[in-house]
């Protein structure tokens, strides 16, 4: 899974999308596949504002999201070492978006996604490092290098691998640095601060890049689509999820995820991927479910 997962922000949205009838199953999927038409119409949109500009809305709509649902303030915050830990997770937040967007840009989604993911997946292998754990992180390596690899004269270049590459290391920073500001603060609302700084971030290369496009009505509303399918209709059905099923069921499919972009690029983007990609992709999904399901893990 996505190490960390329940420390994003379906933690702090409220659970308003899905009725109790539901079945858990169906939240996860929800969210994996909400989430990743959220990243399918960020890449329709880059034509149009950029991939700054892009994010930058995203991100301040998220925050205002936040904000009205929290009810919080920059008050929440309130010692120095807190504080700067919440700034760094908000330079975190800006350099993922940007990094894993601009990959997007570049790569088949189902790709991007892929070497992204290995970000989590490599804090959650090296956490609980075990010998058999050595077997998944060589499988998701494989996987890694057949998906970044198979096709270089193709639609996956050089600065695109890199800069999924990025994604993930910066969103394997947010996960440590989330998880040593949860043991100063329980208090959740640290979450609009961050993505608030993070928006404020991206603000500079947004307008430098697009200018007055960012104002553009079909654009506003397009990234008020992004931050909504990705902060709020995934996020509160994945949160809904985990609160019904075992942490374990939950894991192993989230670990679908790199599956569902690669679905979701072909159907909506008209993105194919090659054999090898797809193997590529397989092995990681593998290597993320085994290692959720190796002993000792709940």
């Amino acid at each position: 899974m996505r190490e960390g997962q329940r420390e994003r922000r379906a933690s702090v949205v409220p659970d308003t999308t899905a009725g109790p009838g539901v079945p858990p199953t169906l939240m996860v999927l929800g969210g994996i596949v909400a989430l990743e038409l959220g990243a399918a119409l960020a890449k329709l949109l880059f034509p149009l504002a950029g991939v700054a500009g892009v994010v930058a809305l995203r991100l301040l709509f998220a925050a205002v999201v936040l904000a009205a649902v929290m009810r919080a303030s920059p008050r929440a915050v309130r010692d120095r070492a807190t504080l700067g830990l919440v700034l760094l997770i908000g330079t975190l937040l800006a350099l993922h978006h940007l990094a894993f967007y601009a990959a997007v840009d570049r790569l088949p989604l189902g790709v991007a996604v892929t070497i992204e993911f290995t970000g989590p997946l490599a804090i959650a292998l090296f956490s609980s490092m075990r010998p058999r754990g050595l077997l998944w992180a060589g499988l998701a390596a494989v996987g890694v290098c057949l998906t970044a690899l198979a096709d270089t004269t193709g639609p996956v270049g050089v600065t695109g691998v890199l800069l999924a590459v990025g994604a993930a290391v910066t969103w394997g920073g947010y996960i440590l640095v989330s998880s040593a500001l949860g043991r100063r603060t329980a208090d959740g609302r640290w979450l609009t601060v961050a993505t608030a700084w993070a928006a404020l971030l991206t603000l500079p290369p947004a307008l430098t890049t697009s200018g007055t496009r960012l104002l553009d009505p079909w654009v506003l509303l397009g990234c008020l689509g992004v931050a909504l399918l990705c902060e709020v209709v995934s996020y509160s059905l994945q949160n809904n999820a985990l609160r019904r099923m075992p942490a374990q069921g939950f894991s192993v499919l989230m670990s679908l995820e790199p599956a569902v972009a690669a679905l979701l690029g072909l159907l909506i983007l008209g993105q194919a991927v090659s054999a090898w990609q797809i193997a590529g992709i397989v092995a990681v999904v593998l290597a993320s479910i085994g290692n959720t399901l190796a002993p000792g893990r709940k």
